[in-house]
């Protein structure tokens, strides 16, 4: 079968191309081998192409969730219940539904069976907390919600402030089968009472409702219909809804797929990252299942239960973000994995150090696998990934080539100019995976989502990078994480890379603190390996390796050994708390 050919999703009339910005800079093609620069895309809802895949592959498996395994066939039969069972809700086109789980199958059913009547999902972090989840469910204007009935005691307290018609409470074993069903109860005790009222609905009594509707429920949405909301991952600033389409996941899974160079049906995933973060959604799970790869669902994530499952279920596609393949290296489980079964290991939601990388790659090596570790480059407003490291190619430092139909272009910070090749400045980005904008808020959308003199509408990342004239993109840091110490710009991300690359070091984060004298000074916070003592010694030896990397005004001023850092719900460096903590402790100085 020819890779990059989509069997299952053919060019018809539906299908729509994404026309390339006059005069923009597209140099990548020149190393993306066989790879098509163009694409078409289909026009009209997300299930609509997972029914595709289900016809001509009915039998594959489309998901696993503790050793149960669904085919495709099974799981549209599933996603059409629930659908209906929707309907038998009264939910109708267009309103918001809440999703408030991990990876289930529940959730990813509910997730595509909104889809099917044209609803909208509404995607939150389940260990979200209490006012968080009011202004998750209200400014949505969510009719539903579904969560696990482990979290309904959180619900209760707020229940009285929540513009909800209907919670909808499921267990763990509502997506199990077997004698498994029968012992989690067993081995899991779950002692949450739920009220006996119409306001809380069962999991199998909402089937039930479903099984009983005769009405219509089949929607035909169009590629531009809102389909989904994701929320900003907040470590930069107030998290915002992003509305995003259907034709911006039908163009990421295409594309991913195509980029990517490494799938094919009957393949299977190891669907780690989490469903309301656009990784796990547009990636790991929608992706996956668009070209007909099983996706085995992880609802709780711990170094050792990954160890455990690369070894039992043997993957051969996984995706994470940095951190996670930083703690697979820690695992002494994980000297003996054999991962010669990998096609496929991506990076993303952080940017991955060139010394983790190699770090990586020297692992993956080790344990038989021929791929190296890829990293890509996107975010929630772009769905995920939009940019990615080719197959067989790599620059060392690049975070890849854009996607097909997917255009980069570096501007001076805060204009439409666009630079030349290797000149520092903002990264913006169009192609059909740009959000449609941010919900209920014109001001922020218009700032993000700035319309240049070629007519389209491109996305002002906020990034700072560069690019050189093969294609290969270069993310250097965030505009905000910019530290300006004595005149100077530093990069947080260069200085990382030099602490990393001390063979001691397990990873860092820097920041910028307030310093009376600089304006603000360098402070890193250091993770040693395993076994290395937090000394004065290491210190400075660490100190002295980095002068001979970094010019002097770079060089951190304070360094804080630290077992580990702190963590964003979507598993990236909360470098904001960091920066938050030496705030407080300044303050209490002064």
């Amino acid at each position: 079968m020819n890779m990059h050919e989509d069997i299952f999703h053919p060019v018809t009339e539906d299908s729509v191309g994404y026309p390339k910005p006059e005069g923009v800079k597209t140099p990548w093609y020149q190393v993306a081998g066989d790879l098509p620069v163009n694409l078409r895309y289909y026009n009209g809802s997300m299930v609509d192409t997972i029914e595709a895949t289900a016809k001509g592959y009915p039998k594959g498996m489309a998901y696993d969730f503790f050793g149960h395994r669904v085919t495709y066939k099974d799981f549209i039969a599933q996603i059409h219940l629930a659908a209906r069972a929707l309907k038998a809700q009264g939910v109708e086109v267009g309103q918001r539904v809440t999703i408030c789980m991990p990876n289930t199958p529940q959730a990813i059913i509910l997730f595509y069976a909104i889809n099917r009547i044209g609803a909208v999902a509404n995607m939150i972090h389940p260990l979200s907390g209490e006012e968080e989840i009011v202004g998750y469910i209200n400014n949505s204007q969510s009719v539903l919600c579904l969560t696990l009935r482990q979290f309904y005691p959180k619900f209760e307290k707020i229940r009285s402030r929540l513009n909800l018609k209907t919670l909808l409470i499921c267990d763990i074993t509502d997506g199990l089968a077997g004698v498994k069903k029968l012992m989690y109860p067993l081995i899991q005790k779950n002692t949450v009472k739920l009220p006996q009222d119409e306001w809380v609905l069962l999991w199998k009594d909402f089937l039930k409702a479903g099984q009983k509707y005769e009405g219509e429920y089949i929607h035909s949405g169009k590629g531009e219909d809102t389909a989904v909301i994701l929320y900003s991952g907040g470590t930069t600033g107030i998290t915002k809804g992003i509305l995003l389409s259907n034709l911006n996941f039908n163009a990421l899974a295409l594309q991913t797929g195509t980029a990517g160079d490494c799938v094919e049906p009957g393949l299977s995933c190891l669907a780690i990252m989490p469903i309301f973060h656009g990784f796990g959604l547009g990636v790991s799970i929608n992706t996956m299942l668009y070209w007909g790869i099983g996706v085995i669902l992880v609802p709780q994530f711990s170094v050792k239960s990954y160890c455990k499952m690369l070894s039992k279920y043997k993957p051969n596609c996984i995706a994470g973000v940095p951190t996670l393949y930083e703690a697979l290296l820690r695992m002494e489980d994980a000297q003996k994995l054999d991962l010669s079964q990998l096609r496929g290991v991506f990076s993303g939601g952080d940017t991955l150090s060139v010394e983790l990388k190699n770090k990586v790659d020297k692992f993956l090596r080790e344990h038989g696998a021929a791929e190296q570790v890829r990293e890509g480059y996107g975010l929630t407003e772009s769905v995920t990934a939009c940019c990615l490291t080719p197959r067989f190619t790599y620059r060392e430092g690049s975070i890849g080539i854009p996607f097909p139909d997917t255009y980069f272009k570096i501007c001076a910070p805060s204009t439409h100019d666009e630079v030349p090749y290797g000149t520092m400045g903002e990264i913006c980005i169009c192609g059909p995976t740009i959000m449609q904008g941010y919900m209920d808020n014109p001001k922020e959308t218009a700032q993000t989502l700035q319309l240049h003199s070629d007519g389209h509408l491109w996305l002002h990342t906020g990034d700072l990078g560069t690019m050189d004239e093969e294609g290969f993109v270069y993310f250097k840091q965030r505009m905000k994480r910019l530290i300006i110490t004595s005149g100077y710009n530093v990069y947080p991300s260069q200085v990382e890379n030099a602490i990393d690359s001390h063979e001691s070091v397990l990873m860092s984060t820097v920041i910028g603190v307030k310093d009376s004298y600089r304006m603000q000074k360098v402070k890193a916070f250091v993770v040693l390996k395993p076994g290395v003592e937090a000394t004065e010694e290491i210190k400075k030896e660490i100190l002295t390796h980095c002068s001979a990397r970094l010019p002097k005004y770079a060089l951190p001023r304070e360094m804080e050994f630290r077992t580990e850092l702190p963590k964003t719900l979507v598993g990236k460096v909360a470098y904001t708390q960091l920066e938050k903590e030496e705030e407080e402790k300044a303050a209490q100085q002064a």
